[in-house]
């Protein structure tokens, strides 16, 4: 097997022409152009338990079961969220892998997470877990300054932890952390290949995690290293010969990229994503698994049988079990995230509304769509509330230019005349509907509102 050395240098290379830290980083083209790729088949992996548990409150075993029992039905057979990621270290941890494990489910795929100490090692060999992710900090910042090695010492170290998961026959998923702030060339490339060489000779797969630990990834073709996504999975799979599926990416959401990001690695050629649910994680957080699965459908043109509507019943989940607050316009699990509150909007979901609403958000998420009447709804907004909320369908609707709405404009504006500042509550729309639309609850469609 060949042995590729590191490009040893005495002084960390921190790339300050890109990275000056007094300013915002700079992102600098060389505008080289490099082909999409986007493997046939592609994946997302979790580590809501691992990455994301960190930024909140520790979640007791009874909550990871359940929010694991949750995946599993979100996933519901389809392999799309094919792993989930735990952490090893206290008694607390292994009980939820062991429970987790009971379940016996085929995904997600109970993993693993380490640091790169054969101490670490000694409870994924206890624990009998298949695979493991092991950190193996990249940059100059982290080897230098974190770790206190030089290139070289840090090399050995990572092959020398990945080496024994391989005697045991445990599949290493190595971390490159901080990998957009390292020396691709003179790092990572050498450290990838030898990973590479280690799986040849043992015939196990090897998997590169490529890890945007401080979110300044870039998505655009044309932009140079280290920054560059194209470039770093690009060059994964074609300096390194680093196969599509065994290269997993990464990111934070420190500069609104994450999303992106995370696309942009699946077009380049690297078949999985880490997400973490509704992006929690550390700082500005990871890449929200719901927002990769809306992306997946889109470049897929699938959900394949995963389903959707086991993400509201996460949400409701998170709220009610943690109290954790998710912004309510969150794209599609914050709770007015289809609200519209324009008239003229509500207008035109009154005549169709699909002119306002990109897919049926009732049907794939169990989330229909909502009217929020305020001073500036008007009778469109009222006619479509009624209709939303009492689930009228075709000539049953109510339109807006009916006396009955009018009425009711006329006391929404007395309501907003005498200085109310807050929408109108559903309750209180309610209550002068069924006023002046008395049998409006007889129609066999609209008696489950009363339940």
């Amino acid at each position: 097997m060949n042995v590729y050395n590191p490009v040893d240098v005495l002084k960390p290379n921190l790339y300050k022409s890109i990275f000056p830290y007094s300013e915002i980083p700079k992102v600098v083209f060389n505008n080289i152009q490099l082909p999409m790729e986007l493997p046939e088949n592609i994946w997302i992996t979790d580590t809501t338990f691992r990455d994301g548990q960190q930024s909140m409150s520790f979640m007791t075993v009874k909550q990871i079961v359940k929010i694991y029992d949750y995946l599993h039905e979100l996933d519901n057979g389809s392999g799309v969220i094919c792993q989930s990621e735990f952490f090893l270290y206290s008694d607390k941890d292994r009980k939820a892998v062991e429970k987790c494990r009971e379940r016996g489910y085929e995904f997600p795929q109970i993993t693993s997470w380490i640091r790169a100490d054969k101490r670490d090692f000694k409870l994924v060999k206890d624990m009998k877990i298949k695979e493991t992710g092991i950190l193996m900090s990249c940059s100059d910042y982290h080897i230098f300054h974190k770790l206190n090695m030089t290139r070289k010492q840090a090399m050995n170290k990572y092959l020398s932890i990945a080496e024994s998961a391989l005697e045991y026959g445990i599949i290493p998923r190595c971390h490159l952390e901080d990998i957009t702030r390292a020396d691709f060339f003179g790092f990572v490339v050498p450290l990838v290949k030898n990973l590479m060489g280690l799986s040849k000779k043992s015939g196990i797969q090897v998997k590169i995690r490529a890890c945007d630990t401080l979110g300044v990834g870039v998505p655009y073709n044309g932009v140079e290293l280290p920054r560059s996504v194209p470039a770093i999975i690009h060059g994964l799979r074609y300096y390194c010969n680093v196969p599509s599926e065994s290269i997993e990416w990464h990111g934070h959401n420190d500069y609104y990229g994450v999303v992106t990001n995370s696309t942009t690695s699946w077009l380049y050629g690297c078949s999985s994503v880490n997400t973490t649910l509704f992006g929690i994680g550390e700082r500005s957080g990871n890449c929200p698994l719901e927002a990769m699965i809306m992306e997946y459908a889109q470049l897929k043109g699938t959900t394949k049988n995963m389903n959707l509507k086991v993400i509201s019943d996460i949400s409701d989940y998170f709220q009610r079990e943690f109290n954790y607050k998710i912004p309510v316009r969150t794209p599609f699990v914050g709770s007015e995230f289809n609200v519209t509150r324009a008239g003229i909007h509500a207008d035109g979901l009154l005549k169709n509304e699909e002119i306002y609403n990109s897919f049926d958000t009732e049907k794939v998420l169990n989330r229909p769509i909502i009217v929020a009447v305020n001073s500036y709804s008007g009778l469109a907004g009222i006619a479509a509330w009624i209709n939303s909320y009492f689930k009228l369908k075709s000539d049953k609707k109510i339109d807006k230019n009916d006396e009955r709405v009018l009425s009711i404009k006329k006391w929404v504006d007395e309501e907003y005349k005498r200085g109310r500042t807050s929408n109108i509550k559903n309750d209180e729309l309610k209550e002068i509907v069924l006023k002046y639309f008395p049998n409006i609850l007889n129609d066999d469609k609209t008696k489950a509102i009363e339940a």
